[in-house]
This record gives C-alpha cells, structure tokens and sequence, in this order.
C-alpha cells in the first residue's frame, strides 16, 4: 500500500467563483477522487493547517507527496520546506504539479530559478509523449489534447531532467517541457505541468492516468538506506610490513 498525501495551498477556491465553481472542495480534493485506487492509501493537507498540514509525524507516514501551490509561496514555512526536503532526500517520492515549479520547496530541490514564459488565453494544450517506454507513460495515448489551458513555455530554467517524458505544443507556438523526472537523494521527483486552477484539468481522465503511474512510479523503492560518514572496515585489514 502506497501512502499518499496531496497537498493543496488551497487559496484559489476560496477567493475565486470560477475556481470554486469547478473545484468546490478544493484541487486536492478532486485529485484524491480522481486517484483513488486500492494500492493507495490517501490523504489530504493545506496551507491553511498548522505545519500546512505536514508536521513529522505526517511526513513519516508519506510515501509519496503531490504538490499543488500558485499564489502564496512565500507564505510556505521555510522550516516546513526543508522538512519536506529532507524526506525526498531519504526516498519519499514528490509529484510537483503545474505552478508548483515556483514554489519554495522545488526550487530548493532544483536549485535554479525555475522560471519559464507564461501566458493565460485559453489555448489548446497538446502533451505528447517522448519516453513511451517509462512507467509514467503506461497506457497514456500518443498524445493528450486540452482543449484549454495555460500556456508555458521556453526556456524552463531547471536542470536538465533526468528523463524527458512528455513535451507540451501550445495553440500560439511554443512548446514545453512538460513532464519531467529528477532524483534527489533517494527520492524520485516527477514535474507535471498541466493543472492551471481555472480549468478542469484534474477531471481529465488521461490527466489522471499520468499522475498515479507517476504515484506509483516515485514510491519508495524499499533499499536499505545508504550509511555514511567514518565508517569500519567490513573485514579485518591487514597489517601492512
């Protein structure tokens, strides 16, 4: 069983009427039906709880943790950040989704400004994938189409992932790279892009499909932990003359 958490900063459905038209209990909410399947056990946590919902005891019984923020970044604890970090580093996998490239906790991860181009004008989306043989691309068609979505675009300032599995064409020409994996420590991290608040994006059954193969995919693969510093011979050494 796979635990899984879904974090949502949670600001946008309660402040604006179109994000809460189509998401009335909130994206993390509607990711959590979208996902539900029996080798998943999930839960939920907001900006808006005490500790944005991840205090230690919570992070130790995460598996995997999907990441949805856009308006209020700055506003994430930083010591919250670095305990989420921590826990990718010592395998908890991450799902950062659409906006959250700019948040605290993946850039800190990558290490770069993770800027890129942006533009809102309800232009189709058509994702395709590049990588058919990865696990995150399991039974996902050729290509995805949106009919509306958000464009980004060009040059995305990350490092340069370490597989490429899915690369977005946008209606006014740019393209993108959309669906991205990092190893960090013993965690496995997956970039989705995809999920501007405004559309019904987490509805898309296809969507969906993405995000738990990727669940699935970033889940602690169970090795030992690595030991390090000063460390004693394994076997007797022997005295050298």
């Amino acid at each position: 069983m796979i635990r899984l958490t879904i974090w949502n900063e949670y600001w946008h459905e309660h402040h604006n009427e179109i994000v809460k038209s189509i998401y009335p209990d909130g994206i993390h909410a509607a990711l959590k039906m979208g996902l539900a399947g029996d080798d998943l056990h999930i839960s939920t946590a907001t900006q808006q709880e005490e500790q944005h919902g991840l205090n230690a005891e919570k992070l130790a019984n995460t598996d995997v943790l999907i990441w949805w923020g856009h308006k209020t970044h700055d506003e994430v604890d930083d010591a919250v950040v670095e305990a989420v970090q921590k826990r990718v580093w010592e395998g908890m996998g991450l799902i950062v989704l659409h906006s959250g490239h700019f948040s605290k906790l993946f850039k800190k991860l990558m290490g770069t400004s993770c800027d890129l181009k942006w533009r809102e004008a309800d232009e189709k989306e058509r994702l395709w994938v590049v990588n058919p043989a990865h696990p995150i691309a399991a039974g996902v068609p050729e290509h995805i189409t949106l009919e509306k979505e958000e464009m980004y675009g060009e040059h995305f300032d990350i490092p340069a992932p370490d597989e490429l599995v899915f690369v977005s064409w946008f209606e006014g020409g740019e393209v993108f790279r959309s669906g991205c994996t990092f190893h960090r420590g013993q965690g496995k991290i997956f970039y989705f892009r995809p999920g501007h608040e405004t559309y019904p994006t987490y509805y898309n059954k296809d969507i969906l499909k993405v995000i738990g193969n990727a669940v699935r995919w970033a889940a602690p693969s169970g090795a030992a932990a690595p030991v390090r510093g000063n460390h004693k011979p394994l076997e007797p050494i022997a005295v050298k003359p």
